[in-house]
């Protein structure tokens, strides 16, 4: 096995280039989380693992409370499923309020002060009373929470990790939050190792060939538990050796072969390219900073046959969308007509027609 067999597995177990999907909340599934703090784009990471769905129907899913948006792992927002929301939330929790400690302190939120907060968005939103940022930041200052040093950013996240609220549906085209109970009925938690083993078991199922720094770096957890928990899968999965690094890949798997026509457009901070700690089989060491800024924004990326070979933006203009690209090198016109067929597809997702002009 070499890199270039390990980007191509990536790219059918992360069902890009051989879905198996049916249902947007199948895909969050198999996946196990998808980050979402570009929330449009994370919709489109729905869109491209789902043939012939639409922003709309992957948003109708999020709104019927079947896709969690909230912030689990590393700590940053995610699309999770309903199903697992309470036992990755549990599990993530305990890290996510250790790392942000210091900076609670700073922003003098006490354990006190989170109580208090917790309580009053319990009164807030009770009763499917879905509310916006905007209008609980008015509440909280009116109950003498200002947002300072965007403070309400913090007392919404811990409510979040404690299980207490998370996404509600779109409210005159602005995301809200909601009681989370509301949303999902509370089921029986897993024990912290049996958590922990199907975190790995997912991972690595749904974004294999992966190695324990890309499960530490995806996951957020400390290095030790996730070792642990690789001990306990690794006898159901393949382990192969590549450039002295061991990768976990589950055993059903045929190492697909690379077509011409392997083009794809994927969003900004995709699973792709984000859950590795390591992107060298998919991502030159001297375009990576062409894709990963230093303050850690991932761009929209083309893939040509599992290698990123540029960037992407699209402008909308009323109906309309225009494609720009930005190769790292010169594709050919074969290549640069598939790239503007995907993006077609693109467009369809999103409701729009496709503009002539491509910059």
């Amino acid at each position: 096995m070499n890199f270039n067999n390990i980007a191509l597995l990536r790219l059918a177990n992360q069902q890009i280039s051989a879905s198996k999907m049916k249902t947007a909340a199948e895909v969050i599934s198999w996946l196990g989380a998808v980050q979402a703090q570009d929330f449009p784009m994370s919709k489109w990471a729905v869109g491209v693992r789902l043939p012939g769905s639409t922003e709309k129907s992957v948003e109708a899913v999020i709104d019927s409370g079947e896709i969690i948006r909230t912030h689990v792992m590393r700590p940053t927002w995610h699309l999770v499923s309903a199903e697992d929301v309470y036992w990755m939330l549990e599990l993530s929790a305990p890290q996510i309020k250790t790392a942000a400690r210091s900076r609670d302190r700073e922003l003098e939120l006490t354990e006190k002060a989170f109580s208090r907060c917790n309580t009053l968005l319990e009164m807030w939103l009770h009763d499917g009373n879905y509310l916006s940022r905007e209008e609980l930041v008015k509440l909280l200052f009116e109950a003498g929470f200002s947002n300072d040093n965007n403070r309400v950013s913090h007392i919404l996240m811990r409510a979040e990790i404690e299980s207490i609220i998370g996404s509600g549906p779109a409210k005159a085209g602005k995301p809200t939050y909601a009681l989370l109970a509301e949303r999902v009925p509370v089921e029986k938690l897993l024990k912290r190792d049996e958590a922990l083993a199907e975190l790995a078991r997912r991972y690595f199922t749904s974004h294999g060939p992966a190695a324990l720094p890309d499960f530490v770096w995806w996951s957020g957890l400390q290095v030790k538990e996730c070792r642990q928990a690789i001990e306990s899968i690794k006898t159901d999965f393949v382990v192969e050796i590549v450039d002295g690094e061991t990768y976990l890949l589950h055993p059903e798997f045929t190492v697909p072969e690379a077509e011409n026509e392997m083009i794809y457009l994927l969003p900004a901070y995709d699973e792709f390219i984000i859950s590795y700690k390591s992107r060298v089989a998919t991502l030159t060491y001297e375009n990576h900073l062409k894709v990963v800024s230093n303050n850690g924004f991932f761009r929209r990326v083309i893939v040509h046959n599992g290698q990123v070979i540029g960037v992407w933006k699209r402008s909308i203009k009323k109906d309309n969308a225009i494609l720009e690209t930005d190769y790292f090198g010169n594709p050919g016109k074969a290549i640069q007509k598939q790239v503007e067929k995907e993006f077609e597809k693109y467009v369809q997702f999103l409701g729009k027609n496709k503009d002539e002009k491509t910059i």
